[in-house]
């Protein structure tokens, strides 16, 4: 069908289909007499074709993409139990490039009949980098601003978190797979707390460093979300929550009052807000809203054709 090429492959010269393009093109090529922007939008429909709209997706060539998310999946359904055998699931990411921005001229409170009006021009006073742990059973979250994202600052994120929680058994550690989560320094820490550095392996490539930090036997666990699956880690949605409800609309004279405040946002939060999400992902291949609502269509769709080949 032509709505399913690519206009620049017809020399139109165009990212997409427009119905006037496809209107113009089908009347000159077929020689129709009469094809109107109405026609070819009917047709469109009836096909469940859009061309004029584009989603993002994500790719991920990782062969083990559906066993490591289903162990992340069991991990959080199991959190509650663990959590009272005194083993504890933490999602741990940093959140970069966290700017400080203070608007030109002055914000507008919000009057009836007028939201708040916000200046479009601002200032940069520089970037900090949030470090951010979220303790799957309760929704606590422990966060660590740094001026960067280096090894030993993860490091030491990591080691604040631990010393929380002297209790606990064992830990689960969800995280991707950046660089600095799986250098030979978090090897060296979480080997030592779990008593396990002496006689340690080589540890010179990546794959012997990730093979060591999630050896199940180990008391501190990391389990790494598959390539392209870092949205399997629940943190992202508290940092979500964190944009929302700070970082879009605040306003920043300094890098330091931007730690601050983020500091003061995670104590109000985790006071007042803190809560365990509810996590209905089970591991599974996803189906789109889109694919649900096609499958819907075609079932309506038939029933229409049964509706009319009924006898008379």
């Amino acid at each position: 069908m032509l709505a399913t090429t690519k206009p620049a492959d017809l020399g139109v010269p165009a990212s997409h289909w427009s119905l006037d393009d496809l209107a113009y093109h089908i009347l000159h090529d077929a020689h129709y007499t009469d094809m109107s922007r109405s026609t070819v939008q009917r047709i469109l429909a009836e096909a469940d074709l859009r061309p004029h709209k584009s989603r993002y997706w994500l790719h991920s060539d990782d062969p083990d993409f559906e066993a490591k998310a289903l162990d992340i999946c069991r991990l959080y359904l199991d959190a509650p139990r663990l959590y009272q055998q005194g083993e504890l699931v933490v999602c741990v990411d940093e959140k970069t490039g966290i700017q400080a921005l203070e608007r030109l001229h002055p914000t507008k409170p919000a009057r009836p009949g007028t939201p708040e009006l916000q200046e479009f021009e601002y200032i940069r006073h520089g970037t900090r980098c949030l470090l951010a742990s979220l303790v799957v059973p309760t929704g606590r979250v422990i966060g660590s601003v740094t001026e960067r994202r280096g090894t030993w600052d993860f490091v030491r994120h990591i080691r604040d978190v631990a010393e929380l929680f002297p209790d606990v058994a064992r830990f689960h550690w969800v995280m991707d797979n950046l660089n600095t989560h799986w250098t030979f320094e978090l090897c060296q820490y979480l080997g030592k707390l779990s008593g396990v550095w002496d006689g340690r392996p080589p540890l010179r490539t990546g794959a012997q460093r990730r093979a060591f930090l999630t050896d199940p036997s180990h008391r501190h666990v990391v389990h790494y979300t598959p390539k392209h699956g870092s949205w399997l880690n629940q943190v992202e949605i508290w940092f979500g929550v964190l944009s929302r409800r700070l970082l879009r609309r605040g306003e920043f004279r300094s890098a330091e009052e931007l730690a601050a405040r983020i500091v003061a946002f995670i104590e109000h939060y985790d006071r007042h807000h803190a809560h365990p999400y509810e996590w209905t992902y089970t591991g599974k291949p996803l189906v789109s809203g889109d694919a649900k609502k096609k499958r819907k269509r075609i079932r309506f769709r038939r029933k229409q054709l049964l509706v009319d080949a009924r006898p008379r």
